[in-house]
Parts: C-alpha cells; structure tokens; sequence
C-alpha cells in the first residue's frame, strides 16, 4: 500500500489491512474495523486509550471461528472434510485457522488447508479443487479471501459444495450460511470514530469499541438446491431465514 496523494484520515476494514496501512504511513489517522483483538496484533497499546493515530472497532469473528464449524457441521451431517483458503502472512488467519483445527480435531473432521497469498493463487486453488475432495467449503478470518466470496459461492456451487462464510452479506448472494458481525453495523460505529477525528479528535484517545452482536444466517434456497435439510433446531436459532 502507497499513499499517493494527502489524505485527511485512512479507514481501513480487515486487520490484515488495517496493518498494511499503518506500516504505509507515519502522520494519517487510521479509523479501523479488525475482526481480532487489535492489543493481540500490535494495531493498538490499549482498548481504552489506543495511543498513536489509530482507533475504531474491532469483533469477534476470529474469536467465533470454532462455533462457525459447528454450525457448519450441524447443516451438514454428512460433512467429513471441510476446504479452507487462508493468506499465510495474516495474523488474523493465523490465529482463525489454529482455533479451527482445534475445533476440526473436536469435531472429528479433517480441515484441508489451501494458503493462497493472491487472487490468483486463490483462483488457481479453486480451479483445482476434485470432485469429492472435499465436503463443504469453510470460512477462517481473511480479507483477501473475503473480498472474494462471490467467486467463492459460484466456485462452491458448481462443485455443489455448502459454504458457510462470516458475513451475512455474502448468504444472500447464495452462500449456504454465515456467522459473524454485520458490515452494516460495523459501518454506523466506524462512522462515529471517523466523523469524531475528522472534527479534530486525537485518535489516541478514542476508546476502541467492540462489535459483540452476532449474526447467524441461513439461505434455504441454497440448501435445496444442495440437497440439504436444515434441522428445525437451527432455524429456530437463525438471525435471519432467505426462503
């Protein structure tokens, strides 16, 4: 990342991204959503009083990595083998995929792990998957990889592979199912950060502020066309049902 031209402020959504921008400069304030703890990666000093020129928010989607698999289990009882893709140099995805192989080895599943550091390098590991390599696809913490879902979805369902994702938004676009903050409501709390440093605000200063409402979504239409039964006792736990 390159600043190319001045800027009043920086807002940057994903912790990978959150810290590429403040190794690109040293004077712009930074309002950021990280879905980990921010302390943990070195974005912060504290939640309280962050210091330097960052704050914003911050969730619990990294956190909620093995409760992701469950749910994913539960829709598919058939699941044994679940794909993720993940960017080895993120932190965030570091610490997602060791909770998920934890949960795998509870859960008795084998998590097949396909690092992609680009795009393409996605693009191609998609291509590549068999049929019959795997049994679902399955989301950890990644922003390259997020930023790619819609691919994701279509890839998964030519293959007829359920994908379960972290962010509602990508259920409507025909994801099987997803668990984790809304953007939408990590959007209304950035912007109060954004228009608090915009008026003269010391970042340091600002409390960073935790995203704890999660989401949990479900798209029936997906799960037919998939072959799926979704058990009622999901559907009564679901935020939100696309019939």
């Amino acid at each position: 990342m390159t600043i190319a031209q001045k800027v009043d402020l920086i807002y940057a959504v994903a912790t990978s991204v959150t810290l590429a921008a403040k190794r690109a400069t040293k004077s712009v304030p930074i309002v950021f959503y990280a879905g980990t703890d921010p302390v943990s990666v070195g974005l912060i000093e504290n939640h309280r009083k962050p210091g330097g020129r960052l704050t914003g928010t911050y969730g619990v989607s990294t956190g909620v990595t093995a409760k992701r698999l469950e749910l994913l289990k539960e829709m598919v009882p058939r699941l044994r083998r679940a794909v993720t893709l993940y960017s080895p140099d993120n932190p965030a995805s570091q610490q997602s995929l060791k909770i998920a192989r934890e949960a795998a080895r509870q859960l008795k599943l084998e998590l097949i792990e396909r690092p992609v550091a680009s795009v393409e390098e996605l693009r191609a590991a998609l291509r590549a998957l068999r049929p019959g390599e795997a049994d679902a696809f399955f989301y950890v913490s990644d922003a390259m990889v997020g930023s790619q879902a819609q691919l994701i979805i279509e890839t998964a369902r030519a293959k007829r592979l359920p994908t379960m994702f972290q962010e509602r938004g990508s259920v409507a676009n025909g994801a099987l199912a997803a668990y984790g903050e809304s953007f939408y409501t990590i959007g209304r709390l950035s912007a109060k950060h954004v228009q608090r440093v915009l008026l003269g605000a010391d970042p340091g200063d600002l409390p960073v502020e935790q995203v704890d409402r999660l989401h949990f979504v479900i798209n029936l239409k997906t799960a037919k066309v998939l072959g799926l039964t979704i058990p009622q006792s999901l559907l009564a736990r679901a935020d939100k049902i696309i019939e």
